[in-house]
């Protein structure tokens, strides 16, 4: 039985290392890690997304709902990234950035080809906000 649930342990790990191996455009791994009602802000909650890129790994340009205003910390590599037109920044492990109300994330990159990104960003939204990715459109 151990031995059973070793082998599943360790499957399920390669299994995620290997959907970072790809190439340039592999998409970001995103997972809600909190969801918690703001009982002082009806209508509003705080959301927990924990985001994943492998070595090499990017999202598209994307957007967030018109509510959300966020806060992420990069917990472990280096990300690039740009909001709007502004210039593109790289942020390392221990930095923080924010987005406001319909802003536009033109880049989100992992900035090395060969170590994952791991960031940690944390919204401010409206309750019923299920989609917290939404692709842009130009």
């Amino acid at each position: 039985m151990i031995r059973r649930l070793l082998l599943t342990a360790a499957f399920a790990l390669s299994s995620t290392m290997a959907s970072f191996a790809g190439d340039a455009h592999n998409e970001a791994k995103v997972t809600l890690v909190y969801e918690h009602e703001l009982p002082n802000v009806p209508g509003k909650s705080i959301k927990g997304v924990l985001v994943e890129y492998g070595p090499g790994g990017s999202s598209a340009a994307h957007t967030h709902p018109n509510s959300a205003f966020i806060y992420a910390t990069v917990l472990e590599g280096a990300m690039k990234s740009q909001v709007n037109d502004g210039p593109i920044k790289t942020y390392r492990a221990g930095e923080s950035f924010s987005e406001f109300p319909g802003d536009r994330h033109g880049v989100s990159e992992n900035a090395s080809k060969t170590e994952p990104t791991r960031l940690l960003a944390v919204f401010v939204v409206d309750t019923d906000a299920k989609e917290l990715v939404l692709p842009y459109h130009q």
